[in-house]
Order: structure tokens, then C-alpha cells, then sequence
């Protein structure tokens, strides 16, 4: 069993940044993959980044150069860094990840994120 736990959504204004930040716990010994996914409402879930456990990265075109993935493996935690952002990034985002442990992966709860002026 594993639980993820997104923080650091909320208001922002256009240009601004915010960071969230996803901790697993449970019973695992580490993560394959952790990413970030975000889904608008009557939109499909997207992929936004992802971030393997050796630090290789990957990223959707919308984000690269704006957001940043990183994680702490000692931590059980990834991170989402997001600068200069645009109205439209307003969407929930979640946390999903693959544990060396499971066949399946884990989502967390969301977190919203709203740039507005």
C-alpha cells in the first residue's frame, strides 16, 4: 500500500511560480518512475513531466523550459517547479507514480493550481 500526497497548489498570478511537492509513504522500497499529470476540466489527463529514479527526465513541450521535476529519493518526495506561469497551466495536477514493489502505479488526491490576475 502506498499513499501520495500532493502540496503546494493554489493562487498565483500570471509570470509567478509555485512548487509542488508529492510524498509517498507505505510500504515500498523505492520508485521507478514518479510524473506529473494535470487534467482540465472536459479535458484528457496529460502527461506534464516525469522523473525516473536515476534523474533521467522528460517533459510535455507546453512546459519545457518553465517547469522543472526533480526528486528527493531519500525523501520519497518529487517535486514540480513552475515558473512563469500562464493562465493557462490553471488545472488540477496529480501525482503518479511506480514502485519497484508494485506491477501498478499510484495516483494522489490533486492539487489545484490557479494563475490568475
Amino acid at each position: 500500500q502506498v499513499q501520495l500526497v500532493e502540496s503546494g497548489g493554489g493562487l498565483v498570478q500570471p509570470g509567478g511560480s509555485l512548487r509542488l511537492s508529492c510524498a509517498a509513504s507505505g510500504t515500498f522500497r523505492s520508485f521507478n518512475t514518479m510524473s506529473w499529470y494535470r487534467q482540465a476540466p472536459g479535458e484528457q489527463r496529460e502527461l506534464v513531466a516525469v522523473i525516473t529514479r536515476g534523474g533521467s527526465t522528460n517533459y510535455a513541450d507546453s512546459v519545457k523550459g518553465r517547469f522543472t521535476i526533480s526528486r528527493d529519493n531519500a525523501k520519497n518526495t518529487v517535486y514540480l517547479q513552475m515558473n512563469s506561469l500562464k493562465p493557462e497551466d490553471t488545472v488540477v495536477y496529480y501525482c503518479n507514480a511506480y514502485f519497484v514493489d508494485y506491477p501498478y502505479d499510484y495516483w494522489g488526491q490533486g492539487t489545484q493550481v490557479t494563475v490568475s490576475s
